[in-house]
């Protein structure tokens, strides 16, 4: 049996066109897939902008028409650049790289995204809150610091290390467990993980099924990420001709957030499997055809600029810029000289970085380069560590919460293993930098003392969490050091967890969010 699997292997990787010990590929077709990469992500985020997350738990119809015309890529990176996220984390990243080379410490990547002027959201700024306070990676990344741990950030911004790993999976996803466990772990970690081995692969393969199959060998096969997107490629099988049945099947069994504070009890979903789900369902049915891959992609919803972002560049990779159809770089070239917001980086630029990075990394991982001739020494792909977020956890209710009448202290009871506190501190028109000290106290023991900078891109995400407590009754204070009189800190309400999922109405009959209140 195993010498049959192992046949059946080598024949799928020659089927695919890879070679048992090496793959030959022309400097002009690198430099043409890297483009295409390049390329394509930045067609996806931008066809996809204007339905980013307006679509939440339900995809958008046939009858809704989707918006592309000559010149809408210069028009919107100009005027709505904090669309492109994920293209200038990227950047952000591959400019570290081209600065301090491929040995760069960890601390510089952080550093790097952590205090620039960009926006960013969920695990990022998680991240970058936590970095800024003297926090280091991967502890900025691991859920117990950052509830957002299971997000689809790392997975929107893990192109590059694709892009600058062709044929080499492996040396992707060492990339990745340097500068994705910076923002992420567990399931949202695998999303860059396994972004960056569909990129990887693409350079080498032009069957998307294999493709999509291959670099999910990444992943731990115990992981929700791994099942999930197993079970995307079985559906394929069972209904190739229906997308939306698929769809209904993710939504079915994998569209409940427990994590993302922002999420959980909401048809909201930043989950990276999810959005995984719908960038392979894009890749799956679209056949290898731009406009189909991009419009699936961006039909299924919730991050649908991020997800065709995801899919255009990699079904780019496969085909090569000079194939992505006219119709879809349309514009492009007028757009291709402008420095994505908050970088020095434009595409061109980093069609050219890219390239040399590529180049770099087949030498570092014993390929060749011999002219235009160049060598990518093979790698089966091997999977990664296991890792699970929110171990035992689960939301069980979410309950209001409330300052003092002196608005210094808000104070809750709650039965679970743990809580995290929604709010953010806000400037109140003073455009002050002002930073509120406070608190946090669980059973009367001080646990934290955090800082809320009102500064909205130095803000910590949340106010406060803590997970893994005794399961019992507990009492939270979290107390403002430092009032404000026209800066002031809100509060929305609480998530709590408890160590088992509960299902519709309590088992006495009761409604979980009126009995905790009652506590």
């Amino acid at each position: 049996m195993k010498q049959f699997l192992a046949l059946l292997s080598l024949l799928l990787m020659m089927k695919a066109g890879i070679a048992q010990s090496s793959v030959t590929i022309s400097a002009p077709e690198l430099s043409n897939k890297i483009k295409g990469g390049w390329a394509g992500q930045t067609i996806g985020v931008t066809f996809g902008g204007p339905y980013e997350f307006g679509f939440q738990g339900s995809f958008i119809g046939d009858y809704q028409p989707l918006l592309w015309y000559d010149g809408y890529l210069k028009e919107t990176m100009l005027n709505i650049p904090g669309l492109y996220d994920d293209l200038y984390m990227d950047l952000t990243f591959v400019d570290v790289f081209n600065k301090y080379g491929f040995d760069a410490p960890i601390d510089s990547f952080a550093n790097a995204f952590a205090h620039a002027d960009y926006l960013l959201w969920h695990a990022n700024q998680a991240a970058r809150y936590n970095i800024l306070q003297g926090m280091k990676a991967p502890a900025s990344g691991h859920w117990k610091n950052n509830p957002h741990a299971d997000c689809i950030d790392y997975q929107i911004e893990a192109d590059f290390a694709g892009l600058m790993s062709p044929g080499m999976p492996n040396a992707a996803s060492a990339i990745s467990d340097r500068i994705g466990h910076i923002m992420n772990y567990g399931d949202g970690w695998y999303g860059g993980v396994y972004v960056g081995a569909m990129y990887s692969l693409a350079f080498i393969s032009s069957d998307m099924n294999f493709i999509v199959g291959e670099a999910l060998k990444s992943i731990p096969k115990q992981s929700e990420f791994y099942q999930c997107i197993n079970d995307v490629i079985g559906w394929h099988k069972k209904y190739p001709n229906d997308w939306k049945q698929t769809w209904l099947e993710v939504q079915k069994k994998w569209a409940d957030d427990i994590g993302c504070p922002d999420g959980v009890f909401h048809p909201f979903n930043i989950d990276a499997k999810v959005n995984a789900a719908y960038v392979v369902i894009g890749l799956l049915y679209g056949g290898k055809d731009f406009t189909k891959t991009l419009e699936i992609s961006t039909r299924c919803g919730q991050d649908a600029d991020c997800n065709p972002s995801t899919a255009g560049g990699i079904l780019g990779t496969v085909l090569g810029y000079d194939k992505i159809p006219a119709y879809w770089k349309m514009g492009l070239q007028e757009a291709e000289g402008i420095n994505f917001k908050y970088t020095t980086m434009s595409l061109k630029t980093v069609y050219e970085v890219g390239y040399k990075h590529a180049l770099e990394n087949i030498r570092r991982n014993g390929g060749k380069v011999d002219g235009e001739k160049i060598t990518i020494k093979s790698q089966p792909v091997r999977a990664v560590q296991f890792e699970k977020s929110f171990d035992g956890s689960y939301p069980v209710v979410k309950i209001p919460v409330k300052w003092s009448e002196a608005k210094d202290v808000l104070r809750f009871d709650f039965e679970g293993t743990g809580f995290v506190i929604k709010g953010h501190a806000d400037k109140g028109g003073s455009g002050a930098e002002y930073v509120f000290k406070t608190a946090l106290y669980v059973d009367g023991k001080l646990v934290e003392s955090p800082v809320l900078p009102v500064d909205y891109i130095k803000r910590r995400h949340e106010l406060a969490w803590k997970y893994d407590l005794p399961k019992g009754k507990h009492t939270v204070e979290l107390r403002i050091l430092n009032p404000a009189t026209k800066e002031s800190v809100k509060a929305w309400d609480a998530i709590i967890y408890s160590d088992k999922l509960v299902n519709g109405l309590l088992q006495n009959g009761g409604d979980p969010g009126r009995d905790m209140l009652k506590k």
